[in-house]
């Protein structure tokens, strides 16, 4: 069945049948949504996501697979079907749950048992519009967490630098929670000259809100540390055992969009 023009077409991923039927069935009714599949497993999940095309993902924390297999999902479709947005469901809050969930390429996450289905109506319609979706505690867990990964350095695939050291600087100081003006301060510039920086910045990575320059930051820089440890791995390595070693992982970058905190705040802006 076609969808119809304007409905956000999803992809539904759990391992539980009644509460997966039971969610399907609320969004079926909804006049702007429209279910295109079901999978109960991380590999149905990502080959759904291929031949299917969704709009939007829902994979569950825990697929059949096992404990936590969502998070293999979402790194494969993030993968093998890069235009699908995904958001993580999950039952019970964990900070860990969050923060590697963003990490593994989710655009939202959405804790079942504290919010309601209209709610979840709107983080999907949110993370179509190409926003990011998560409560204000969930944004400051991730904040948190991001900002004590350091060097912050940006950089591409390839580990070739974006940005200017200043421009690193401007980056650095808001990952730690610094608003525009004790930015400026620390800098020893002007606020509108922060904000500047910030418009140069935002168009240079492709983002348009903090928390996305933050999550992309973060994850390049997760990327050098990856880089840099295989590189120290690989010079400890006796002669005739580089051959074994495998591929660093790379860790999950956003694209463009917006901050959407279902708490009701206003989108960031630089």
């Amino acid at each position: 069945m076609t969808p119809k023009r304007g409905t956000i077409s999803v992809l539904m991923a759990s391992s539980h049948a009644m509460s997966r039927e039971l969610l399907m069935g609320a969004l079926k009714r909804h006049k702007h949504f429209h279910v295109l599949d079901s999978a109960t497993t991380a590999q149905e999940a990502v080959e759904a996501a291929r031949s299917a095309n969704p709009d939007v993902a829902l994979i569950y924390t825990t697929l059949s697979d096992g404990p936590l297999s969502g998070f293999g999902a979402l790194r494969q479709i993030r993968e093998f079907a890069p235009d699908v947005k995904s958001i993580l469901l999950f039952y019970t809050h964990e900070r860990n749950l969050v923060v590697d969930a963003f990490r593994a390429g989710a655009r939202g996450v959405f804790c079942i048992s504290e919010s309601n289905f209209k709610a979840l109506c709107r983080c999907v319609e949110q993370v179509h519009a190409g926003q990011i979706w998560a409560s204000s505690a969930e944004l400051s867990e991730v904040v948190e967490a991001f900002s004590q990964l350091a060097p912050m350095r940006v950089v591409n695939a390839d580990g070739m630098r974006l940005l200017t050291k200043r421009e690193e600087d401007v980056v650095r100081l808001l990952a730690e929670g610094l608003q525009n003006k004790d930015i400026a301060k620390e800098l020893r510039l002007s606020d509108h000259t922060v904000k500047n920086y910030l418009f140069h910045i935002f168009e240079k990575l492709g983002v348009s809100s903090r928390v996305e320059l933050v999550l992309y930051a973060v994850s390049s820089s997760k990327r050098m540390q990856s880089a840099d440890s295989k590189t120290h791995s690989l010079e400890d390595e006796p002669a005739g055992g580089m051959e074994s070693a495998g591929k660093s992982p790379i860790a999950a970058r956003t694209g463009p969009g917006a901050l959407s905190a279902h708490s009701r705040r206003n989108k960031s802006t630089a």
